[in-house]
């Protein structure tokens, strides 16, 4: 126990530089990118705000980077004080020297879960409205609730919110719509409900439509009309409304399984939000994965040689599981592969992948 312990603390140890090391490089680097889309008089204040909003996202995507480095940081240690010849000298196997760190890992992966992703999704809602507000871009919105699908479009001088009962899987074809507009001074100028809303190109074509004209009417109802068809100018884009509902990181993993039943409800099949979440779930088994790949190239005694041959090996098999399983990821997002396959299959199988090398190489 004393020397699992010992060797848990010097992966954490190890972990924390890597870590240190990494923000330091990453604020100044994001720094100097948020500083070439912002305004020059908007100065220094407002891209370091941007780049630390940004920073905890950046972590997030980079902690399995960090485990692989504290792992050969770790190793490579042991082996150049020569204690992995007497940890193996009084009987541990590689295996058993490995369990400390994995098990550190899979705890930082909770963590990341339980403390980092909410800090993500609230950090990046807070980045797209902050970069929106210093831009000065357009932010276009669309809400999923029980009631069903509320979108927002501006059209010149005016703005339109929109919601409806149901849609089809992009966002283009609205069931049970309403569509309300406003003035520039906030003041309902109509209202129009309509069975179906089609969006074409730059327009909505809306059929069974009732039309209320509010602003400066003496009796809405009585003035209302009924047309057959209605084409409604719109600068939305089928494209629009699917970025529209953000990054699956910006919202906690915690109310990401309601807001999943949400879209379902409204006619979204949510596959980007399904694939996200069985990949978060998962991502403890990644970073014990990456621990376990570390250890297979680098519990090795030094006199060996090609320390920089096993390092590089290491990160490079690091970097291919990381790649598969983001191809893997668009592959579940398209819905060609399920979600909880796309989600756990790779960490799995780069577990047992590092499991046969550190088996492999075992010498007692």
């Amino acid at each position: 126990m004393i020397l699992h312990l010992y060797i848990a603390r010097r992966f954490l140890r190890a972990f924390v530089i890597v870590l240190v090391v990494f923000i330091a490089v990453l604020v100044p680097i994001d720094m100097a990118d948020q500083m070439r889309r912002l305004d020059s008089g908007q100065g220094f204040g407002a891209a370091l705000q941007l780049a630390m909003l940004n920073l905890p996202r950046a972590i997030n995507g980079l902690l399995p980077l960090f485990v692989m480095l504290a792992t050969l940081v770790l190793f490579l240690g042991l082996a150049r004080t020569s204690e992995l010849v007497v940890v193996r000298a009084a009987g541990r196997s590689a295996l058993r020297s490995a369990a400390s760190p994995v098990v550190v890992s899979l705890l930082l992966g909770v963590l990341s879960l339980a403390v980092l992703n909410p800090l993500v999704a609230a950090t990046a809602r807070e980045y797209d409205l902050a970069l929106a507000r210093l831009t000065g871009l357009e932010s276009r919105t669309v809400s999923v609730t029980n009631e069903g699908l509320w979108l927002r479009q501006g059209v010149e001088s005016e703005q339109t919110v929109i919601r409806a009962g149901g849609t089809n899987s992009d966002g283009t074809h609205l069931f049970n719509a309403s569509f309300f507009t406003f003035d520039t001074d906030g003041q309902m100028v109509e209202r129009m409900d309509a069975a179906e809303a089609i969006l074409e190109l730059g327009a909505w074509t809306l059929t069974d439509v009732k039309r209320w004209r509010i602003l400066g009417a003496h009796n809405p109802e009585a003035e209302s009309e009924l047309l057959a068809t209605l084409t409604l100018p719109s600068s939305l884009t089928a494209e629009q409304i699917r970025d529209s509902f953000g990054n699956p990181e910006t919202i906690p993993i915690f109310e990401l399984p309601g807001f999943i039943r949400q879209l379902n409800n409204a006619g979204f099949a949510a596959l980007q939000h399904r694939t996200w979440f069985q990949m978060q779930l998962s991502s403890p088994l990644l970073l014990a994965a990456m621990v376990l790949i570390g250890a297979g190239f680098t519990m090795r005694h030094t006199r060996f040689g090609k320390t920089g041959v096993m390092v590089l090996s290491a990160i490079m098999l690091g970097f291919g599981v990381v790649f598969l399983r983001r191809f893997a990821e668009v592959l579940g997002e398209t819905g060609q592969v399920s979600a909880t396959l796309v989600g756990w299959t790779p960490p799995i199988a780069a577990i047992l992948l590092a499991l046969g090398l550190l088996l492999h190489t075992e010498d007692g």
